[in-house]
């Protein structure tokens, strides 16, 4: 390249090097090139400023004495464009004291002249983790404010994830009963919410019931409520949590755990849509929609004679399945971003950045927890800080990238640098091509691979 040449685009992993001395400037340029970086050059920082924005992703390199706008001054007016862009200063011997002034004003470090490739090379290299860090930590609240809207967000991008978001609006409005199926801790309450919230009925009550926390031998008038001296204990009238949730959503969590004997109440419930408070003869009709949740098989359960299968077959009109985190991985980042910054919330605390490894770490985890595990996690790191060392399970079993094998863990990495990149540039296929340096066939033939389409990135 044309190391004289101003740019109007300025590429990844840029290096944006000003100084008034031109050897020097070709010697460094050189030297960064080299190790891999793509280099612009400046001669003054009154054309460098023209270069840069909040967003460019790069690190830049200047002098300290230069005519007009010094380095110093530069370095100020960097800050007041991104606080967070490293500006890493080159001084000579007798400004060492002013560059050590300038790293408490906001620089990211100083190398003194004359220095060698290594050392340079060195401090650029963290300067640049650094932005690329901020950059994704960025692109995730991004993410993350993106799929904003009333009520709780079902955060994700990967297919699983936007094909349950597209079921969900094309059946919110309608009055059928639905069952959720997932593994335990994979948010399952929070979609029946985000259901209830999207529907027309989000004005009305949504009431939540655990069947398998509810005693026996109470479970029933919690649903169904009881008039007074139905049995013993019963010294006033009690609505239940269908009555309750009239006009709006029931949710039953755990459905698996009714008592047999009740679920054939519950049938004729679904089924003739009114109820009769325990110690009444008077019908209630009812206005709702019943969302079920279970962590079983139900169809296995209902053969194997512990669960009615008339039941079953009436709640499965509309089933729902909430994929375990293992199966879509590509969400983590945006999932720990989204519970760390609720975390930094709740105990004022900030969100410290993560590391690549940590990424790779969360995202190469079996996560038998699944998201309740991931929000424990973000917030142990939001409150212990960088120190922590992403510890999970009673036996403190390390978050590993050595539980996947080495393609799972290549293919895995490549899916999540083609879908930052296309995020990055709005699904635009050309720029994300030029960016990653692949010919447009090879995209095409990874985004098939790996089912990325572009119009989700727009």
């Amino acid at each position: 390249m044309n190391l004289e040449t101003s740019v109007e685009q300025l590429p990844p992993h840029q290096i944006l090097l000003v100084d008034d001395e031109k050897h020097i400037r070709l010697a460094a340029a050189q030297t960064l090139e080299l190790a891999g970086y793509e280099v612009v050059c400046a001669d003054s920082a009154e054309k460098a400023l023209t270069l840069l924005d909040r967003d460019w992703p790069g690190v830049v390199v200047s002098d300290i004495n230069m005519p007009g706008i010094d380095g110093l001054e530069l370095m100020q007016r960097i800050i007041t464009i991104d606080n967070d862009l490293p500006v890493i200063l080159i001084t000579g011997h007798g400004d060492i004291s002013m560059a050590v002034s300038a790293m408490r004003d906001g620089a990211y470090d100083f190398i003194e002249k004359p220095f060698s490739s290594e050392l340079l090379n060195d401090v650029v290299r963290r300067a640049a983790e650094k932005r690329r860090l901020t950059l994704e930590n960025r692109a995730l609240r991004k993410a993350l404010e993106a799929q904003g809207g009333i009520g709780p967000r079902i955060i994700g991008n990967s297919p699983r994830i936007q094909q349950l978001r597209a079921m969900i609006q094309h059946i919110a409005d309608t009055p059928a009963d639905i069952l959720i199926q997932a593994e335990t801790g994979s948010g399952k309450d929070l979609v029946a919410r985000y259901i209830h919230e999207h529907s027309n009925r989000r004005e009305k009550n949504f009431v939540a019931i655990n069947c398998g926390a509810v005693p026996e031998h109470l479970i029933e008038s919690e649903l169904f409520g009881h008039e007074r001296g139905a049995f013993t204990d019963a010294k006033s009238r009690r609505i239940g949590k269908f009555e309750h949730a009239n006009g709006g959503t029931l949710f039953l969590d755990e459905i698996e755990s009714m008592p047999l004997s009740l679920q054939v109440k519950l049938l004729r419930v679904l089924e003739e849509r009114a109820i009769e408070r325990l110690g009444s003869n008077e019908l209630i009709p009812l206005d709702i929609r019943v969302v079920a949740a279970t962590k079983v098989d139900l169809k296995e359960l209902s053969e194997q004679g512990g669960y009615r299968e008339d039941l079953y077959y009436r709640l499965n009109v509309v089933s729902l399945e909430i994929p375990p985190l293992r199966e879509r991985r590509e969400d983590i980042p945006m999932l720990f971003q989204h519970f760390a910054l609720i975390a930094s919330a709740q105990y004022q605390k900030e969100v410290p950045q993560l590391s690549a490894e940590n990424i790779r770490a969360l995202v190469a985890h079996h996560w038998p927890g699944n998201v309740r595990e991931l929000r424990n996690i973000a917030e142990r790191y939001v409150l212990l800080g960088p120190a922590y060392q992403f510890e999970v399970g009673a036996a403190g079993e390390h978050v590993t990238t050595a539980q996947m094998t080495l393609p799972e863990q290549v293919e895995q990495f490549e899916k999540l640098v083609l879908e930052e990149e296309l995020s990055r540039n709005s699904g635009s296929l050309k720029l994300t091509q030029e960016k990653l340096g692949l010919p447009r066939k090879t995209l095409y033939d990874k985004m098939k691979k790996y089912g990325l389409d572009k119009k989700d990135y727009k």
